[in-house]
């Protein structure tokens, strides 16, 4: 499970303090699927980077699995697996090589990190790429390079920063069907969209993020009850209209 409680963050740009997160908080459960909506820029990707240890808060607290991230930021990796707004992949490298580049990393063995790299490429569709060289690849190619990357120490937290942006129709529903997969393996599972398409289709839990602050959570129904609204989409929709009229 991982907790964020009260999370803050800003940044100052042309002497001007702008925040980036303002007292967010959430819980996502092992075995469900919890999605951060919100517009570009509503502070989606800096939650994220605060999750996986990449920004400390100004203020507030993560947990992952119970442990502080703030207080042991390595054993919070070990236990988590990251696809980050910037896929950086090694291009000179073949996708199995990058996968065992990570491994290596992880303290893991060479027969394990073969039989994860197999299970990774058969669950991700990749045995036509996984011995080319990633220079060239397409962005699901290298999406799906990335995420196989992620997950080759098998953590039980995986966190996706937009996972299908700049897919294709086919890749989308194939990658669709892996992140239930890893909600049926009983992962914990974060990711964050702009798409309502993605959220409804997936989501056990949503929170929607707008102007740095989480203004709404809960399942699809219980957005839709909150907002007196049957459609998902119009109560998004409600949901920040409301937040940036108070904001005004």
């Amino acid at each position: 499970m991982i907790a964020a409680h009260d999370l803050h963050k800003a940044f100052k740009q042309k002497r001007i303090l702008v925040r980036a997160v303002d007292g967010v908080s959430f819980e996502a459960r092992d075995g469900e699927i919890t999605g951060l909506l919100g517009p570009n820029g509503a502070g989606k990707t800096t939650t994220l980077r605060m999750l996986y240890t990449l920004m400390k808060p100004d203020r507030g607290e993560v947990r992952v699995d119970g442990i502080d991230t703030a207080a042991d930021p390595i054993a919070v990796r070990r236990i988590l697996g990251v696809l980050p707004d910037a896929r950086g992949i090694y291009k000179r490298l073949t996708a199995r090589e990058n996968i065992a580049y990570f491994g290596r990393l992880h303290g893991m063995p060479p027969a394990l990190i073969e039989q994860r790299t197999g299970a990774l490429s058969a669950a991700l569709d990749m045995g036509d790429i996984l011995d080319r060289q990633t220079e060239g690849f397409s962005q699901g190619q290298r999406t799906k390079t990335a995420i196989a990357r992620a997950l080759v120490h098998d953590p039980k937290n995986v966190i996706l920063d937009e996972p299908t942006n700049g897919l294709d129709v086919m890749t989308t529903r194939a990658m669709r069907g892996f992140l239930r997969h890893l909600r049926e393996e009983g992962r914990c599972v974060i990711f964050s969209s702009h798409l309502m398409q993605e959220v409804a289709a997936l989501c056990d839990r949503i929170v929607i993020i707008a102007q740095g602050r989480a203004i709404a959570a809960g399942t699809p129904d219980e957005l839709r009850g909150m907002t007196g609204e049957a459609n998902l989409e119009d109560a998004f929709v409600k949901a920040i209209g409301s937040e940036e009229g108070l904001r005004a």
